[in-house]
């Protein structure tokens, strides 16, 4: 009798041990699912995606890191850019002056915004477009992943990037964004002046309206050294140097090679550069809009490829 009591309590404690969900000591956990990406979400009638369709710029103009007084004038540059792109029908911008969206990660606001809130709110990524801008300046709040995935949007996906001005002073401990870009901001050494150019690819569209022999007024930038290079980059216009002041104590170029704008592959992808755009009044400049218009489609479309050369010789 006793042997039939111990059978039944010890079956009746192993049914309440299965019931309360433990397990024996040597049974393996359960693996634990991998979440699935959240899916985008159906927007209600009326608020469908009004960009679909349209070549998208994604611009930065976040100077949180840099120098706050200098570059004022990015404002008017940005809003410039936006309206030339509408008005050409070439593309829409998306203006931020956050690094937010500069990653092909998930993007969420915050707070109640933040994914799984009570107001969640998804935002966009880097696979929404296809070129980014940057007006920047300073090292900038990337992240490794977000260095990473601009390159690879760059590189990999085909896509387009044009830079501004103190895009070149921009990540100066970033050695891959300067190799990107193709070439680091040494300094200025004639400040805001006027200066002389030589349009070195005139059947470049960004070069239509520049010719040789035309004054620009901006803060003209000289580039370091390195990673700097004519076998890497194509020139497209540079300072006459016959119209500036090469014994200014800032020069440390010897070669004469001060470029204002070039073209360059990265991988898949194709990179705009320019130093022109410092002053306010440049954006008001039909020269200076109808090169950033044309470069902007250059990167998002394609066309010419670029093609590195020496300092053409003096006919």
């Amino acid at each position: 009798m006793n042997r039939k009591r111990t059978a039944t309590l010890l079956a009746s404690l192993a049914m309440v041990l299965g019931l309360s969900g433990q397990s024996a000591p040597n049974s393996s956990p359960a693996p634990v699912p991998t979440p699935a990406p959240t899916p985008e979400r159906k927007p209600p009638p009326g608020y469908e995606d009004v960009y679909a369709g349209h070549k998208r710029l994604l611009i930065i103009a976040d100077l949180s890191t840099g120098n706050q007084i200098a570059h004022i004038g990015v404002s008017h540059a940005i809003s410039v850019i936006e309206q030339i792109g509408r008005q050409s029908g070439a593309y829409v911008s998306f203006l931020r002056t956050d690094t937010d969206w500069v990653t092909k990660s998930e993007t969420w606001g915050k707070n109640d915004y933040a994914k799984g809130g009570p107001k969640q709110a998804r935002g966009k990524n880097l696979d929404y477009f296809d070129a980014v801008l940057f007006y920047t300046n300073g090292e900038t709040n990337l992240t490794q992943a977000q260095k990473q995935d601009l390159l690879d949007f760059i590189a990999k996906d085909g896509k387009g990037f044009i830079g501004i001005h103190t895009a070149s002073a921009t990540a100066y401990g970033w050695p891959e964004y300067g190799e990107m870009l193709g070439g680091v901001f040494d300094n200025h050494p004639w400040m805001i002046t006027d200066a002389k150019i030589i349009v070195e690819r005139p059947d470049f569209p960004a070069m239509r309206d520049l010719r040789t022999g035309m004054s620009l007024r901006d803060e003209h930038y000289q580039m370091r050294m390195t990673p700097y290079s004519r076998s890497k980059v194509d020139v497209l216009a540079r300072i006459d140097t016959s119209s500036v002041n090469l014994q200014a104590p800032m020069v440390h170029r010897t070669d004469g090679d001060f470029p204002i704008a070039w073209i360059k592959d990265y991988g898949r992808g194709r990179v705009f550069y320019t130093g022109l755009g410092h002053t306010d009044a440049a954006w008001d400049d039909p020269r200076i809009r109808t090169m950033t218009l044309e470069a902007v489609k250059w990167a998002i479309n394609g066309g010419q490829t670029p093609r590195p050369h020496p300092i053409p010789a003096e006919k």
